[in-house]
């Protein structure tokens, strides 16, 4: 296998199939070797190409001679234990000699508690207790609603998601005592350092004890160590893992926070019977005024998960909270949690589009550029179909902010379909936005939608029964109009422009004569002599001083342009000297 690891994915891929294994997946680097038992590996998936974590247990090896039977609780447990919180199964390949599994793509725990010894004190026990919030949930579901022990909990059995969330893994000793074969049971003293999470009962009379108690009481002391270690991380092991079990004393706190100091004592309790649970630790943090509740990552967590369900008065206080909050959270976290949840809910439109857009352009900065597109883009684009009008007018009123990031294909093909239908909506302020936004869409328009589509539907709005429309559809085509054909432009501003000076709203009239200034190196110069001139000069005398100084400055301008062409105009006629006349 070590051989194998130094060829290429496709290498690999050609000598496994030819020796009776397909695998579903591309073997990449090497993460790190876990409990001597088995190696982590990033991987891709075949079909698709996704990111994948991919555990592989080695059976041949005469050091790992009990590698089978564990890795096989592993892969049966991971098949069969389905949770959000537990290491999400995705495939598996079994031989003799080797067995992969294959899972979302994940990292080990120990080298990110590492990374966040750098952080200040109150940002690393936020996420600590997030995270054990985030193991207590599985470990619950796992006691409770399986009935069964994970045997396990140590750093080593927990990894992260690319979204910073803990996820409980090591699976391989996890057991129901009502099951043959439990390996917790047979084998939980052959696992490598399972000395170390062994409760008081089972340094005292081995593992076959546990089937006496509850499954979760195992667990809960193994939850006391992790508590220690991952507040502790330099300091050694808390005296009362060890006989005589004396209970831990104030002065061994060091950094656990002390809300949940008591809760500590209590899960290393070295009785079992009153000793506290996973579900209670849960209960105790999930309080009113307990230190999960009142936690920020995890309030951000069940706001999300709850979004599409919440009053509008919890959702609005959730986005205010995230709006406020959002340079606190971990990069990862805004990434690959929040602006997925953000992203999700703004799917069902709603009065709260127009504060969640801004959300998620905001997490989205985070975004390298590469992911951009996907992450960010295409599920705004598929947005603009949506008949919901709260969530069409917060696209068009943030365009600004993502609109240089769109490309042409995507606005010629996809964006411009559905936005031309806003040139129509019964919503006059639909309507405006819609024309607004089209200047900045226009550069990534395809000639054909630019020169036709475009302009027929701008023709419709100078019609349109809101003057404001009107005008600032006139505004547009003068800004648009150097970017328009040759022939375009002959055919579509004289009588675009002409328009507006014949509109009732005064604001219209000024636009019209500001378009025709706008565009004045639009036009030839027998146009400007033959037609624009003549179409302009009535305003001279309109009735409204502020449209008659306008027309005064246009034609005037106009004219300039006129003048200082006909001076290099060469002379082609002479005319005959004047007769001087003599009275008789």
């Amino acid at each position: 296998m070590e051989y194998l690891r130094t060829l290429g994915s496709a290498a690999v891929s050609t000598l496994v199939q030819k020796s009776g294994l397909n695998l579903p997946f591309y073997l990449g680097t090497k993460v790190a070797s876990v409990d001597g038992l088995y190696t982590l590996y990033d991987g891709t998936k075949r079909d698709d190409g996704s990111l994948v974590s991919i555990f592989e247990y080695e059976l041949n090896d005469s050091a790992k001679k009990n590698a089978k039977p564990l890795a096989q609780n592993a892969l049966r447990k991971l098949r069969t234990t389905r949770h959000p919180d537990i290491l999400k199964f995705m495939d598996a390949v079994e031989s003799d000699s080797v067995i992969y599994i294959m899972t979302e793509r994940v990292r080990p725990l120990q080298p990110e508690l590492s990374k966040w010894a750098s952080k200040s004190a109150q940002e690393k026990e936020d996420w600590l207790l997030w995270g054990l919030y985030r193991i207590s949930v599985p470990l619950t579901f796992l006691n409770e609603a399986c009935h069964s022990t994970h045997g396990k909990l140590t750093t080593s059995s927990i990894f992260i998601s690319p979204s910073g969330e803990w996820k409980l893994g090591g699976l391989e000793l996890t057991s129901n005592p009502k099951e043959e074969n439990s390996v917790l049971y047979t084998m939980g003293g052959l696992f490598s350092g399972s000395s170390s999470w062994a409760s008081p009962e089972v340094k005292q009379s081995g593992w076959p004890i546990l089937k006496e108690f509850h499954p979760a009481v195992s667990d809960a002391y193994a939850l006391g160590l992790l508590l220690h270690a991952v507040f502790n991380p330099s300091h050694p092991p808390p005296a009362t893992a060890q006989p005589p079990h004396t209970p831990p004393s104030s002065a061994s706190r060091g950094s656990i926070p002390q809300l949940v100091f008591p809760c500590y004592k209590k899960l290393l309790n070295p009785s079992p019977k009153s000793r506290m649970t996973a579900k209670d630790f849960l209960s105790v943090g999930m309080a009113e005024t307990g230190f999960f509740v009142s936690n920020r990552l995890v309030k951000a967590c069940l706001g999300l998960d709850n979004l599409t369900l919440s009053s509008e008065a919890d959702k609005n206080l959730l986005l205010r909270t995230l709006k406020e909050t959002a340079s606190s959270f971990p990069p990862e976290f805004a990434s690959y949690r929040i602006l997925p949840s953000l992203l999700s809910a703004l799917e069902f439109g709603g009065a709260s589009a127009a504060t969640i857009l801004p959300l998620v352009l905001q997490f989205g900065a985070n975004i390298s550029p590469e992911e951009y597109p996907n992450v960010i883009l295409t599920p705004l684009i598929k947005l603009y179909s949506s008949p919901d009008r709260g969530t069409r007018m917060a696209l068009l009123e943030h365009l600004p902010e993502y609109g240089d990031k769109l490309d042409k294909k995507m606005v010629s093909e996809k964006i411009f379909p559905n936005l031309q239908t806003g040139f129509s909506d019964t919503v006059a302020v639909i309507r405006e936005a819609t024309v607004k936004s089209v200047i900045l869409l226009a550069p990534k328009l395809s000639d054909r939608l630019l020169n036709n589509d475009l302009l027929r539907l701008l023709a419709k709005l100078q019609m349109d029964p809101e003057p404001s429309i009107r005008t600032n559809t006139c505004i547009l085509i003068g800004r648009l109009g150097p970017s328009l054909g040759y022939n375009t432009k002959r055919k579509v501003l004289v009588p675009a422009f002409s328009r507006a000076l014949k509109d009732t709203f005064v604001h219209a009239r000024v636009a019209g004569l500001m378009a025709f200034m706008a565009t004045i190196e639009c036009f030839e110069i027998e146009e400007m002599a033959v037609k624009v001139i003549p179409n302009m000069s009535f305003t001279l005398v309109d009735k409204e001083k502020l449209v008659r100084d306008q027309a005064f400055k246009a034609i005037d301008l106009f004219l300039q342009k006129l003048e200082s062409h006909v001076k290099s105009m060469v002379c082609g006629f002479q005319l005959p000297p004047v007769l001087s006349l003599t009275l008789l």
